[in-house]
Parts: C-alpha cells; structure tokens; sequence
C-alpha cells in the first residue's frame, strides 16, 4: 500500500494536479479568510469553513478525476490488478494519497486561526470542531470521487460527474426545506452529508455525525473494491 500511496502522491506534483488545486484553495480560502473574518470582524472559523463548503465541492473531484480513470485509460490497471498485492491496498493507497493533499490544504487554515487568537478570542473547540469536522466530510467526498473515478476512464467524465453528484448532495439541504411531507423531509436531512457539519463547527462532537462520515467512506472504498475485483476477474 505505501508503494501506491507513494505514487499517486508524487503523481500530484509531476503533474500541475497538485499546484493548482493548493493555488486555487489558497486563494479562495484567502479572500473569504479577509471578507469574512477580516472585513466582518469575527474571530469565528466556522463561518470561514461553512463558506467553503461550496468550494470542495469544486474542487475534491480535481483531487480524485484521474486516481483509477487514468490508469484505465492508458491501461496500466490491468499491471495493478494483476500484481500480488491486495485490492484493498491500492484503493487505499490512491484513498489517503488524496487525503494527505486536501489535509496539505486545510492545513493553512490553521495561519487563520493564529492570525485571529492575535486579534481576539477564538472558541477552541468551534475552531478543533471544524477541523475535525472538515477532514471527516472531505474523507467521505473523495471516497466517493474515488468511486467515479473508477466507473470511466475519462478524467473530464470523472471530474463532472463528481461535481454533479457533490453539487446534489449540497443542495440536499435546500431540498428538504423545500419538502412538505415532512417524513420525507426527515429522510433528506438524514442523509444529507453536509449539514452533519453544522454540528461540528459548533464545537459539538457528536458521535453520530463521525459515525455517519466515516461509514459513507467506508462503503464508497468497499464499492471501489468491489468494482475492481470485478474487473479484474473480468
């Protein structure tokens, strides 16, 4: 597995996959950062992260478009699934290899937050929530990218069909208020992945919500697997 991590992570930088996904996060992540926090004078993170839920949607599928697509494309899957080592490993390997970039991402969120325990209090468990919070959502929306990508072997095809999905699974919310039944409305909020964040940018840890993230991830790589072992056996 740490051979295939290795890789696809290296893969990010000898492609320009890796600068523009850390330029275009930082940038975006820079201007809410002054608009919000700056410009609105709040030492709130929570606002910060909210704002840029929208903007993962965008840009996770960047991430995970070319991990199982490309090498379908230029055939060097069949290397990968006729080699001794196990289906889980690759599909895990290529899995914390995107998370490791996204992490490199958030990760200068944490400049913001010392920029602001400078200018005033900052709630440390809404701040921790939020980080925490974050990495459980981007978890569980690059195992599903992770999916896609293994479903073409077209990046461009991966990457739209990532963000239509993401983009329905953000406007779930929008949805369900929408909904009159209110059973019905119930279910679409049950499901929906990202308001589970609220919770966590509040500082509160809900065991439910962790449980719900990591279960959403652990069934999309269970689906990965599955989809390689019957290609392989194809």
């Amino acid at each position: 597995m740490s051979a295939i991590y290795k890789r696809e992570f290296q893969t990010y930088f000898t492609t320009a996959t890796g600068y523009v996904f850390l330029a275009v996060f930082y940038a975006f992540s820079a201007f809410f950062f002054f608009a919000v926090n700056l410009q609105g004078s709040t030492t709130d993170l929570g606002g910060l992260f909210s704002t840029l839920l929208l903007i993962w949607v965008l840009l996770i599928p960047i991430l995970t478009m070319r991990l199982l697509s490309e090498d379908r494309r230029q055939k060097t899957d069949q290397l990968l699934l006729t080699a001794p080592v196990r289906l889980f490993d690759i599909v895990f390997g290529k899995f914390l290899a995107a998370l490791t970039l996204f992490g490199m991402a958030i990760g200068i969120v944490v400049i913001y937050a010392l920029v602001l325990a400078g200018l005033g209090h900052v709630d440390f468990w809404a701040t921790v929530g939020s980080f925490v919070g974050i990495v459980l959502l981007g978890a569980a929306l690059i195992a599903i990218g992770l999916f896609i990508s293994g479903l073409t072997e077209n990046q461009v095809v991966s990457a739209v069909s990532s963000i239509f999905i993401m983009l329905m699974l953000y406007l779930i919310d929008s949805i369900s208020s929408a909904v009159s039944n209110a059973v019905i409305s119930a279910i679409v909020t049950h499901i929906s992945i990202f308001s589970r964040f609220k919770n966590f940018s509040l500082g509160v840890f809900n065991l439910g919500d962790t449980v719900f993230y990591i279960s959403v991830a652990a069934v999309f790589l269970f689906l990965t697997v599955r989809l390689l072992e019957k290609r392989r056996w194809a």
